[in-house]
């Protein structure tokens, strides 16, 4: 948990092969403007959002999937944080996601799964959720 007074630290990411960023750009500018430190990366596999992860000590992992590939990415991805015993380290994803997967996300251990138009206040009061006040 975050002690009252840190920063949390929120790293969003895209597959380098999609090219839509704009709802992902938009989630990094209003976490920012609620406070929240934003590292911002596109990547080729699982193994570098967990090596960002590590290397940028955060707190919370975005991921913003269009490609239809986020249930495998979320598989390897929650394997990853576990065997690096990154078990704080909670998770999101954004984008175009089918409503019967988001329960497969769910159980695969992903927080919070948002799609297009839904109200951004809900991702600040997730990313916030981790604060200890």
């Amino acid at each position: 948990m975050i002690q009252q007074g840190e920063k949390v630290r929120v790293l969003l990411t895209k597959r380098v092969t999609d090219a839509h960023d704009r709802g992902v750009k938009y989630i990094a500018a209003v976490l920012r403007d609620a406070g929240l430190e934003v590292v911002y990366m596109r990547f080729y596999t699982p193994e570098e959002i967990v090596n960002a992860a590590v290397q940028e000590d955060v707190d919370v992992i975005g991921v913003s999937s269009y490609g239809g590939a986020h249930i495998y990415i979320a598989g390897e991805l929650m394997k990853l944080l576990k065997e690096k015993g990154l078990k704080d380290v909670r998770v999101l994803f954004g984008g175009i996601i089918p409503e019967d997967e988001v329960s497969e996300l769910k159980k695969m251990g992903v927080g919070l799964v948002v799609g297009p138009g839904e109200p951004v206040q809900g991702v600040v009061d997730y990313v916030k959720s981790g604060l200890v006040r």
